[in-house]
């Protein structure tokens, strides 16, 4: 009977627990040791460590994840563009999934394709989601992998998409637009039948500037997501799914597997937006309980995203999913908000509990971002350690050597955050568990 890789895996340290306590002897010999440095701008040295680290996952992986510790980091942004290359020329990977709206992300997948807009202006603003289309490094990114497919001698064309829900940390989007893809999709098939029901659900949809009010994120009164017209809504979007899984048969005979499966797919995403303007609108009985509920919705909408992109590219090749740490780490996810600490399961533990050993995530630790407020870290912080050695950045398993330095693990005082951006969120003891491995830029 085949016994899980970290049974093997733990047996294998045991055996080698004389040498290698000698050879660890602490937590700071462990670092060095398991340490793969590395320069993004070197790439003998870069695709050394990454194919050290991607060849320790093992060939199970099919979804490969990396955070980043803080949104708009050049240098972690840099480090992702240069994985991306690696990862399509050596190990076989076909897609890159961001934290960008999925609707969204399908202009920029025509444009990578070669088809559609013919200038990366006409999908910067349109095909992103929180004005990420405006980074320099998701502009060069996008533009190399168009590059790319134009090659004749690449069978396999990459694959662009955005796996976030069509919100934002303030506000959310109107259903309008999931809901008219698929309504398109059945009246591609069926121009007659639908004409009632669209008629209703725009009746039912009114004006998107109500559903998008940001002030609702922190006033559920200003939220319409309880109305009687949103709860209609959620019924006919019921009906809708209803219909797509009952004709399955007919809608891709008369379509073809892939226009189905993404009908379906903007038909679930409708589905939770709903339930994201129904918590909005729902009254709390605990403090900060009807955001964590919203964050919840996002990152179970981000997860089942990215399930649905590893089925798309199966037998083309592997997903890389790229977000914010907190989005694709193994535990749970928390966020002090003001007086608030927001928990909630974000999608790596849900990809973790679907892929298992198929999933395998990365996290970005900083030493010091002038440009983000973030100072040279403390001294014995895990980023103080973390960047000790020889770099100027370095990638470290976090599984080896956890069991044997746990205390001083859980004894690591947290460092300061930072003055200039609040999405960054430092090192935890929990960073060890919840990734497989730390890309540590100093």
């Amino acid at each position: 009977m085949s016994r899980p890789i970290s049974d093997s895996m733990s047996d294998s340290m045991s055996d080698s627990v004389p040498t290698q306590a000698t050879a660890d002897a602490t937590l700071d010999d462990w670092i060095a040791r398991g340490a793969a440095a590395f320069s993004v701008d070197s790439p003998e040295t870069f695709n050394a460590a990454v194919d050290r680290m991607i060849n320790s996952l093992g060939d199970a992986v099919v979804l490969l994840g990396l955070g980043e510790a803080l949104h708009g980091g050049e240098d972690i942004l840099k480090l992702r563009n240069r994985l991306f290359r690696r990862l399509v020329e050596a190990h076989g990977y076909s897609a890159l999934a961001i934290e960008s709206s999925f609707p969204r992300a399908r202009a920029v997948n025509e444009y990578v394709a070669g088809r559609g807009p013919a200038s990366y202006e006409a999908v910067q603003d349109t095909g992103f989601s929180h004005g990420f289309g405006r980074l320099d490094a998701n502009r060069e990114l996008v533009e190399w992998i168009r590059a790319y497919n134009a090659e004749p001698c690449h069978d396999i064309k990459l694959q662009f998409y955005g796996f976030d829900s069509p919100t934002e940390m303030t506000g959310t989007d109107s259903p309008r637009q999931v809901l008219h893809f698929v309504l398109d999709y059945l009246a591609s098939i069926d121009g007659d039948r639908g004409k009632d029901r669209r008629e209703r659900i725009d009746s039912l949809l009114g004006l998107d500037a109500d559903w998008e009010n940001p002030a609702a994120m922190m006033d559920r009164t200003l939220s319409i997501g309880l109305s009687p017209a949103a709860t209609a809504l959620r019924i006919e979007t019921e009906d809708i799914i209803s219909e797509l899984h009952i004709r399955r048969p007919e809608l891709v005979a008369k379509s073809d597997i892939s226009r189905y499966l993404e009908a379906v797919q903007y038909a679930a995403i409708a589905r939770q937006l709903l339930n994201y303007h129904a918590a909005l609108a729902r009254t709390s009985s605990k403090p900060g309980e009807r955001i964590a509920e919203c964050l919840g919705i996002r990152d179970k909408i981000m997860a089942d995203n990215l399930e649905y992109m590893v089925s798309r590219e199966r037998g083309r090749g592997k997903v890389l999913a790229f977000a914010h740490n907190s989005h694709l780490l193994r535990g749970k996810a928390e966020w002090q908000l003001g007086t608030d600490l927001l928990i909630w399961w974000p999608a790596g533990a849900h990809l973790n509990e679907v892929f298992e050993q198929r999933y395998a995530v990365i996290g970005t630790a900083l030493g010091v971002s002038d440009a983000n407020g973030i100072g040279r870290p403390e001294t014995g912080t895990l980023e103080a350690r973390l960047t000790a050695g020889p770099g100027p950045a370095r990638f470290i398993p976090t599984h080896k050597g956890r069991g044997l330095h746990a205390s001083a693990i859980a004894a690591l005082p947290a460092r300061s955050g930072s003055t200039k951006n609040p999405t960054y969120f430092p090192l935890t003891p929990k960073s060890l568990s919840d990734f497989d491995w730390l890309a540590v830029l100093d």
